[in-house]
Parts: C-alpha cells; sequence; structure tokens
C-alpha cells in the first residue's frame, strides 16, 4: 500500500510506475501516463503476469494488443479495444493437426493492435505530444535496464532454444552465456523503431517500412500474415457496460473481454450482503458459485462482429437473470459443471499486463495489454527488436469434447480477422457521481475471479482490512486473495494479480503486486485542487 495525493500509477514494475508518474508531472493525463508506462513495461517486463510461470512473456513491445477504459474527467467513459486479429487467410482448421502450432512459429502471429489503440487514445483524450510519451522507453531499451532474479529464472527456462539462435543471443546471451542477476540488457534495434515510431507516428509501423520489415521476417519463416494485414488494422470504440452493487456504479468493457460476466457474477452477489458476516465458509462457496454460473455463460461470448447474441448479452448483466441464477444456487452443496449449463469448453487464456491510473482531474484508465506464452511466438526480428506474440493460441480449436462432452466453443473458432476472446475484464466503481477505484488484473483466466473480489472491498465491511494488510499479501495485494475451487473445466485453483488505485477522501491509495519489486506503485504528491 503507497499513499499519494495528486496522482497515482499502478503498475506491474517499479520503474514503469515513475514513468508513469514522470509524465504525470509534466503535465500529462491518465492516458498520456497509461500509454508511456504501457511502451516501459514493452521494454522491460520483469514480472509474472500469469499464475503459472510458463505462462509468461517476457520484453514483448508492439506485436501486443489489449483494451483500455477511460474515464474522461467529465464523468463520460471510452472503451478502446485493441485486440490483436487474425491474418485475412486464417481459417478454423488450421491448428487441428497441431495444435502447438498456435503457440509457437511464425503460424501463431496474429496482427498486433497495441500502437494503433494507443494512436486512438491519444487523439481522443491526450494533452502531451505523442513522441513525448515514447521518450522513457527509447531511453531504458537504449541504456538498457538490470536482470532481476526473476528474468534471470525466466531466461533459464528458455536457455535451450535461445542458445541456439544467433538473434536471442545477441540480446540476452551476449557474451555468450545467458543474462544474471545485475547484468544489463540493451535492446538498440528496438530503441531505433520506438524513436521511429515517435517521431513519424503509427503509421509507420503498420503501412511503412517497419511494417514491410516485420512482415518480410513472419513469411520467411513460414507465417501468414501480410502487410494487408497490417495496414486494414483498426482500434474500435466499443459500448462500455454498468451495474450498480451497493450503490456503487461499476462500469467495465463490453465483448469480447470477460467484463459482462463480471458485472453477473456481482449482481448474482449482490443480494447476499457478503459483508455482513465477512469471508466465511459460506458467503467464499457462494462466490465460488456465482464464479461457475459466470464461467459458463462466458462460453456464450466471442467477438462480437462475428455473433448474432446481443440480446442474450445484455439479459446477462441484468438484476432480473442474476435473481433465477440465485435460485439455483445452494448453500449446501455444489454440482457437477453440467448443472451450471455451460453451452461449450472454454479455451484458457494466458499472460496478459495490467496498470491503473488516476490523474489530478480524477481522469483515469483501466488499461490491460494481452502478451500470452513465454516468449510469444519465440520470433523475434532482429532488424526491428521487435518480438511477436502467439495470439492465435487465445482462439478454441475444433476437436474433441471435454470429459463432460463439452465441445469447443464455435464462438471462438479461428476466422479472418476475428478477435479471439479475453479474460482481461478493466473496472472503474464510482460512488455518488464520484471516481472511487480503478481496477484491473493480470493472470490470463484468473482476471475474472481475482477482479470479482473486490465486492468485499465495495461492500465497505472489510475496508480497513483491504487498505492495512496488502503489504503482506504476497499474491494479490490489492485484495486479499481467496482459495478457488480446483475445478478443472471451469477456472485455474489459483488468483491472479490486481492492480489497482482508489481515490478516498481526497487521497490516494495505490495497491500492487509486490512479489518480484519493492514497490509498483507511485504517486504524484501534491495538494488535489
Amino acid at each position: 500500500l503507497i499513499f499519494g495525493t495528486h496522482g497515482g500509477v499502478a503498475v506491474e514494475a517499479e520503474e514503469c510506475s515513475n514513468v508513469g508518474v514522470q509524465i504525470l508531472q509534466k503535465g500529462g493525463n491518465a492516458v498520456d501516463s497509461a500509454i508511456a508506462s504501457a511502451l516501459c513495461i514493452g521494454v522491460i517486463s520483469n514480472h509474472a503476469t500469469g499464475t503459472d510461470l510458463i505462462y509468461l512473456l517476457l520484453f514483448i513491445i508492439l506485436y501486443r494488443g489489449g483494451f483500455m477504459l477511460i474515464r474522461a474527467p467529465n464523468g463520460t467513459f471510452d472503451f478502446i479495444d485493441f485486440r490483436e486479429r487474425a491474418p485475412a487467410t486464417a481459417h478454423e482448421d488450421m491448428f487441428v493437426k497441431d495444435p502447438m502450432l498456435a503457440q509457437v512459429g511464425a503460424l501463431s502471429i496474429a496482427t498486433p493492435g497495441e500502437i494503433r489503440g494507443f494512436e486512438l487514445a491519444h487523439q481522443r483524450h491526450g494533452k502531451l505530444q505523442w513522441y513525448e510519451l515514447f521518450e522513457p522507453a527509447i531511453r531504458i531499451a537504449r541504456d538498457g535496464f538490470i536482470t532481476t532474479s526473476f528474468m534471470e529464472g525466466r531466461l533459464q527456462l528458455a536457455e535451450e532454444w535461445i542458445m541456439k539462435s544467433h538473434d536471442w543471443m545477441d540480446i540476452y546471451a551476449p557474451n555468450g552465456s545467458l543474462a544474471k542477476k545485475g547484468d544489463i540488457i540493451r535492446r538498440p534495434a528496438l530503441a531505433s523503431t520506438l524513436e521511429t515510431i515517435a517521431n513519424e507516428g503509427a503509421d509507420v509501423f503498420y503501412k511503412g517500412s517497419i511494417a514491410e520489415q516485420m512482415i518480410r521476417t513472419i513469411q520467411e519463416n513460414g507465417g501468414i500474415l501480410t502487410l494487408e494485414d497490417l495496414t486494414s488494422y483498426k482500434a474500435e470504440i466499443r459500448p462500455t457496460v454498468h451495474t450498480y452493487y451497493h450503490g456503487r456504479k461499476i462500469t467495465t468493457a463490453t465483448s469480447p473481454t470477460s467484463g459482462p460476466i463480471l458485472l453477473a457474477m456481482l449482481n448474482i452477489l449482490e443480494r447476499y450482503n457478503l459483508s455482513v458476516q465477512g469471508e466465511t465458509g459460506l458467503n467464499i462457496h457462494r462466490m465460488l458459485e456465482a464464479f461457475k454460473f459466470g464461467y459458463a455463460f462466458r462460453t456464450e461470448m466471442g467477438d462480437p462482429f462475428y455473433l448474432d447474441n446481443q440480446d442474450r448479452m445484455d439479459q446477462i448483466i441484468t438484476k432480473e437473470w442474476a435473481s433465477i441464477v440465485r435460485q439455483n444456487v445452494s448453500d449446501e452443496r455444489t454440482f457437477e459443471p453440467p448443472y451450471y449449463q455451460p453451452k461449450y469448453d472454454h479455451v484458457e487464456s494466458h499472460g496478459t499486463m495490467h496498470l491503473s491510473v488516476i490523474d489530478e482531474n480524477d481522469g483515469a484508465v483501466a488499461l490491460t495489454s494481452t502478451m500470452n506464452l513465454l516468449f510469444g511466438s519465440r520470433l523475434m526480428d532482429p532488424a526491428t527488436g521487435v518480438i511477436f506474440n502467439d495470439q492465435m493460441d487465445d482462439f478454441s480449436i475444433p476437436g474433441t469434447p471435454n470429459m463432460f462432452g463439452l465441445s469447443p466453443s464455435k464462438n471462438n473458432y479461428v476466422a479472418p480477422g476475428k478477435r479471439p476472446l479475453s479474460s482481461i475484464t478493466p473496472a472503474i466503481v464510482e460512488h455518488d457521481n464520484s471516481l472511487e477505484l480503478v481496477l484491473g488484473g493480470s493472470g490470463g483466466s484468473t482476471i475474472l475471479t481475482s477482479t470479482l473480489n473486490v465486492s468485499f472491498f465495495l461492500e465497505g465491511g472489510g475496508k480497513k482490512d483491504q487498505q492495512t494488510e496488502p503489504r503482506e499479501q504476497k499474491k494479490n495485494a490489492c485484495v486479499k486473495g481467496k482459495g478457488a475451487m480446483a475445478d478443472r473445466f471451469f477456472f485455474l485453483p489459483q488468483i491472479g494479480f490486481i492492480e489497482c488505485i482508489e481515490l478516498r477522501e481526497g487521497s490516494l491509495y495505490c495497491y500492487g503486486n509486490t512479489t518480484t519489486s519493492s514497490s509498483t506503485c507511485a504517486q504524484y504528491r501534491f495538494t488535489r485542487g
């Protein structure tokens, strides 16, 4: 827990929290700060972004995608979807014979959206000049950053294939052996790429020389991504959705995020008044049952441009639907997965990065970027320094039903230009029309369950504990960790990491994951106006 009074940034690396605050100090707003912090994370990424060590992606930049939920100082919301898209020649059976091709190699690469997303957010909300947001990341990439013990461990996991590639060795083993704790890692090619984008704008990444170079590398290695895939990519403005939970307004993102599921689960739990008795076994049981009904509904979701189920999406976030579901929650027992009426099996999603920002005018951003597996596709373009994603793995693959007879979700099958379903769940909470909380999580499929734990915070009963105990909570420093039922079909038996900022009585309280750094939050410490 870190206290501040003027603006705050909660992100998974201390150096990048400081970058975000420096942008605020220069006169930037929450959107400026979020973009600069995310670019910094893309260079350093020194932190576990999943609940399993193999679900990590270190040192990736630019070839990501994600979502940004923005609250303007006047209380209006924007939701920017810059999720990756499948290439135009992709098809639903392309990984049936060999699913590993969706995880490693050039076929696993989806069209990136991050730079277009940042461009759109900056055009609509930014205050500083575009190039100013890139300067910290350029400096870090060029001058280098220190290898942590965590980085060293992750590099060791990949040693076998890194040491077979001159391109990877040039960065992570320049002296013939893998970088160890305390060594400096430099990324000069990436610094030059960032500098070009800073000076020439996003088009150079999607249409210009950088785009041509990246596509050349991808296709030489057997990929199907084309220059047209990059040129045609657009970040999308999508509607937000909200519900009221004990008088507080919770706003989140629509599909293809899991935001609607968060609202559905909060509606189910609202009538239980969880704060009255606190974290009893019964209340935790009720939360787990809400998780399972929510995850069952999630199997019906996907890219809204490819589905015709908006009425169903609207229904699921209503209080009326929650009341019907609550009648099926037993306080005495739990059930096998078919009881919760999932339509399909679901694919696990993997590594993500979240950051939360509040500025001096109560502008706020909850931004989550998708990364996926360790070192993405394992393909790097040495000329640009870009490491390519493996986001095609987030699609469902047609195949054998699971042990409960549920087939992979056809709503999330690969299709040309389609965006895969995501566990990402950014949220912004208001009370009496005033900003109160900005949060989101990392940890792939555990994001949604982690974010739902905020329900204990929202009711106020555990607020004091939430604010005084996070320093001792190694797994989740925003809200106290709950166990999760080890149900193989619905979700992992763990929770992810939450990065959040609370605004209370004119002061900011910043909570971040403390697993891998001494501090992951930073504040601009002046009196609020």
